[in-house]
């Protein structure tokens, strides 16, 4: 998975993850993988603003998910789906455009698949780039 910045008000901190979906509950289900290294900084715009959030990922064969957890400003939505070529969804929104200059969020993804899906280590990784964008809300 790849994470991009959508404008040079956003960053995407923490670099590129891997999230390799291959254990699972004889009988259940495969284990879903959260990871939390990434953050993400945004700054304020001359409105009040919010973050969209869309992936591109050619091929996708399993299911991303991302909630932004512990915004400084703004008020994070639940947990977006993440699925190519759905249109952008609201990630973060009311960011307010007094205050400080700067905000974070940890982005928190959580990748999951069923046995019917398959795993990781017979189909490989999807690749996702996942683009946030800040716009007047």
């Amino acid at each position: 998975m790849i994470a991009s910045e959508g404008r040079s008000q956003v960053t995407v901190g923490g670099g590129n993850i891997t999230m390799t979906i291959t254990t699972g509950i004889a009988g259940g289900q495969l284990t879903n993988i959260v990871n939390t290294v990434t953050t993400l900084q945004y700054q304020k715009q001359k409105k009040i603003s919010k973050i969209t959030v869309a992936t591109a990922c050619t091929g996708q064969r399993f299911n991303l998910q991302v909630v932004a957890t512990s915004a400084t400003r703004g008020t994070a939505q639940p947990a977006v789906v993440l699925v190519n070529g759905n249109p952008a969804m609201d990630f973060i929104r009311d960011i307010p455009s007094t205050g400080g200059k700067n905000s974070t969020c940890t982005l928190q993804y959580t990748a999951s698949a069923t046995f019917a899906q398959g795993n990781s280590t017979e189909l490989g990784n999807d690749v996702h780039t996942v683009t946030y964008t800040i716009q007047a809300q």
